[in-house]
């Protein structure tokens, strides 16, 4: 919300001395985010002045077209002669007041004015448009046309109110009073301890029978609607200068004289109102909500298909607006342009001010994608006292502006309902704050607010119609405490007991992400959201329980509407990204929380803010909460390994995903399972199945390999990338996280090779597990060095795995006896259990 300091000054007294960044700290102290003050003409310096055209020369043989006129700017020039000035603009003639800047001037951005020679001509000067000034768009595309009465030889600064302050607020979705100049200068008075001379308290007149039928069909979304007619507007009535200015510097474009009060009164007094040409009106207005299928075009030329949930205004013909959103072009109100003949300028309108239900509004802004500066202040509250005086003042503007009649007739349909009482402790901000108040400060403050307030122990508060948001104590107790100061609250640390620090699962954590980024890997943090059309790109089956996800009622992307059930697709999108940006050798990792539903939904309660929940308290609340196992994951692409003088490169390939899943288990001091398996995104002849054993129970916690091709091909992903992804919270369960000092034998190690020829579909790792259940207690460990397959040397289908064995005894030297017997042991049995034949 923008807020002209001149425009507030009306309705507070703020002393003369008062700077925007003094109004700017009183605010922020009150609890409004002031982002910025900006200091409208600043660097503005005159002379700038108003003329009038007298000729215009048209200069030929230019690329774009050129003109040179004479302007009469009165004795602004000290010589009193018509200025010569060049200029390309086309929006004037012969007549017209315009704005000129004079030489010696500078204009917003510190750009000086002085004569020089263009297109051949000497330019004493510059005609200005509203750009140029620092003003924004007022809708001219050109050159300012001033009104025919205004003074030549006039201070144009003065005249277009150029030197301003404006406050820029971020309003909160709770405070939608805010949004209005009436909603900030009852803030600023109550920070200044001023009266506020509020614009809402006009004498309205009460409905009678004359005014235009109206009939709301849905009380429960619409509580209050008030219908004014004022006929007679002359169509060349033009908005004044002041008004358009204040509505360029609140942000908005000046349009047409109607469509510019309803707007200026909106921002002041916080109430949307809508103006239809009555003639284009028939028969009664009505609101509704819509019917399945029908449509509307809408102000912005846009035909819209309504859901039954929309809330419309109607006459008999059908819908001819979408309440509190946008209304619809069959209504809209025609300006006078001179240029078409035939086009009837509107002369007599309806103005509409209504309260919609919050709920409704934005959902159907939401549902159409439409949000407007109605619908904005509609969801976050309107005052449903003020829509009466908002359509008295915008008939009190439009027969001053516009020489306009107010019909008599005045409509008002109100919904029955009472003012919202909250009773609270008159101790209950002391609590919250833990700082002691008083009852009469408590009281005080909220009286400020518009609050009526009864009682002595237990107060019982009507909170005011503009302040929607205070629903119950804590409400109350927060504008108790911001009004009185959020810096004037103790601030206390708390004492955590030494000794503790991390936890033994924290530590872990860190342990596995140092580990991943000593191997190359770097952390990638994603969001967790994600959309359900990914688990079709990943390849899951229909009956996968990854598919299972929660849903977000209010998700930040109607895209990615769930939480995630798999670190992957937020590190593949990750991979993807960088590897579009010019990065091919990637090797990313995240931890994180992955989100599971539970199979019965509850509601979680909510906890007490006046004490420390209990522990039931705290118990009941997970209990509601999605499942949230802490996962593992990493993704690879392009070299793993870079080429250089040293070397050839390697590319990253399934066995580094797999030996990253290694790296995990190693630091969580698990023994990790490898098999060859099956799953989803991977690709099923370079897929390894990860397990554990869980109370004597073997359990599979991921999968590591290489991507499936039509995974890569669907996510766009570079050619043979690879992943891992482990469930950290079971690792943590079956691991052993002592630290196990290493061993340093005195006796000397015997080295035995062993090659072994088995069929080419015969897992390395069963083999590797039968060998080592083979040799015994002797062997201190196996590593696999070469794999070789030839069909002409080993046969169709056939592969040969050379391992490396390390035997050793803690009490004596090995003899050649001892290992070769081992070695045959190992031997034996990895060819009783997968065949294996000794090679050569």
């Amino acid at each position: 919300m923008r807020v002209p300091l001149s425009w507030l000054r009306e309705y507070v007294d703020l002393p003369a001395t008062e700077t925007g960044r003094d109004v700017q700290a009183k605010l922020i102290s009150a609890g409004l985010e002031v982002e910025t003050v900006e200091h409208l003409g600043a660097d503005l310096k005159g002379p700038l002045v108003v003329g009038q055209v007298l000729t215009i020369e048209e200069l030929e043989g230019f690329k774009k077209p050129i003109r040179f006129c004479t302007v009469d700017v009165g004795r602004a020039n000290g010589t009193g002669e018509p200025q010569e000035i060049v200029c390309g603009a086309r929006n004037f003639s012969v007549g017209d007041k315009v704005v000129v800047v004079l030489p010696g001037a500078t204009l917003p951005g510190g750009f000086s004015i002085s004569a020089r020679k263009t297109y051949g001509k000497v330019s004493h000067g510059m005609i200005c448009s509203s750009d140029e000034l620092g003003m924004g768009d007022d809708g001219s595309h050109g050159i300012i046309v001033l009104p025919p009465e205004t003074e030549v030889g006039k201070d144009a600064v003065e005249l277009l109110e150029l030197v301003d302050e404006v406050l820029d607020i971020a309003v909160t979705a709770n405070r939608g009073d805010c949004l209005s100049i009436r909603g900030v200068a009852r803030e600023t008075a109550i920070a200044y301890g001023l009266p506020l001379r509020d614009p809402a308290l006009l004498d309205v007149p009460g409905p009678n029978a004359f005014g235009y039928p109206v009939k709301v069909s849905d009380p429960a979304g619409c509580d209050r609607f008030t219908a004014r007619t004022v006929t007679g507007l002359s169509p060349e009535a033009r908005s004044p200068i002041w008004l358009q200015r204040r509505l360029q510097k609140v942000g908005m474009r000046p349009i047409s004289l109607a469509v510019d009060v309803t707007n200026y009164v909106m921002m002041e007094l916080g109430q949307p109102l809508h103006a239809y040409d009555r003639h284009q009106v028939q028969g009664a207005i009505g609101v509704r909500r819509a019917q399945e299928g029908e449509k509307i075009v809408t102000l912005d030329g846009v035909e819209r298909k309504l859901h039954a949930e929309d809330l419309v205004i109607t006459d008999d013909r059908g819908p001819i607006g979408l309440a509190g959103v946008m209304g619809g072009a069959d209504t809209e109100i025609a300006d006078h342009d001179p240029s078409e003949e035939g086009a009837a300028a509107t002369t007599d309108v309806i103005i509409e001010a209504a309260h919609f239900d919050q709920v409704s509004v934005a959902r159907t802004a939401r549902r159409h994608k439409l949000s407007s500066e109605a619908s904005r202040r509609f969801e976050r509250g309107v005052d449903p006292q003020a829509a009466a005086a908002a359509a008295q003042r915008t008939v009190d503007l439009l027969v001053l502006l516009a020489g306009g009649t107010a019909e008599a007739g005045v409509t008002e349909v109100v919904a029955p309902g009472a003012p919202h009482t909250v009773t609270m402790a008159a101790d209950h901000p002391d609590k919250v704050a833990g700082v002691t108040y008083g009852r009469e400060t408590v009281v005080r403050r909220l009286q400020e607010v518009g609050c009526d307030v009864y009682g002595q122990d237990e107060l019982i508060v009507t909170v005011p119609s503009w302040r929607p948001d205070l629903t119950d104590p804590n409400d109350l107790a927060e504008e108790v405490i911001r009004l009185e100061g959020y810096e004037n609250l103790p601030s206390t640390l708390p004492r955590p007991p030494a000794g503790r620090g991390l936890t033994a699962r924290q530590r872990l954590h860190r342990r596995i992400g140092r580990a991943l980024a000593g191997a190359g890997y770097v952390e990638a943090l994603n969001y967790p959201f994600v959309s359900e059309q990914v688990f079709d790109q990943l390849g899951l089956e229909a009956d996968d329980p990854a598919r299972r996800v929660v849903k977000l009622v209010n998700p930040l992307s109607d895209e990615e509407p769930a939480l995630r059930t798999s670190l992957l697709p937020g590190l593949l999108a990750a991979l993807r990204r960088n590897d579009g940006r010019g990065s091919h050798d990637l090797a990313l990792f995240e931890t994180g929380l992955v989100f599971q539903p539970r199979d019965a939904a509850r509601v979680a309660a909510n906890l007490p803010v006046d004490r420390r929940p209990s522990p039931d308290d705290i118990a009941a609340l997970n209990a509601a909460l999605p499942d949230q196992p802490r996962h593992v994951a990493v993704v690879l692409a392009g070299a793993r390994e870079q080429a250089g003088w040293w070397g050839k490169g390697r590319p990253a390939d399934w066995a580094d995903a797999v030996e990253a899943a290694r790296t995990v288990a190693r630091e969580a001091g698990a023994e990790l399972g490898i098999r060859k398996g099956q799953y989803g995104p991977w690709h099923p002849g370079r897929c390894a199945e990860l397990t554990v054993t869980v109370d004597g129970a073997e359990r599979v916690v991921g999968h590591a390999g290489e991507l499936h091709p039509r995974v890569l091909k669907t996510l766009g992903l570079p050619a043979r990338s690879c992943a891992m992804e482990l469930d950290l919270d079971v690792l943590e369960r079956v691991g052993d996280t002592v630290p196990q000092a290493p061993s340093i034998s005195t006796f000397p190690v015997a080295t035995q090779d062993v090659a072994l020829v088995v069929d080419a579909y015969v897992p390395a790792a069963d083999v590797e597990a039968a060998l080592r259940e083979g040799a015994g207690e002797l062997l201190e460990s196996i590593r696999l060095f070469d794999v070789y397959e030839n069909a002409e040397q080993l046969g169709e289908g056939r592969k040969s795995l050379a391992y490396a064995l390390r035997f050793r005894a803690n009490d004596r030297t090995l003899t050649v006896d001892e290992a070769s017997a081992a070695r045959e042991a190992a031997v034996a049995l990895a060819t009783d259990r997968t065949g294996a034949v000794l090679r050569g």
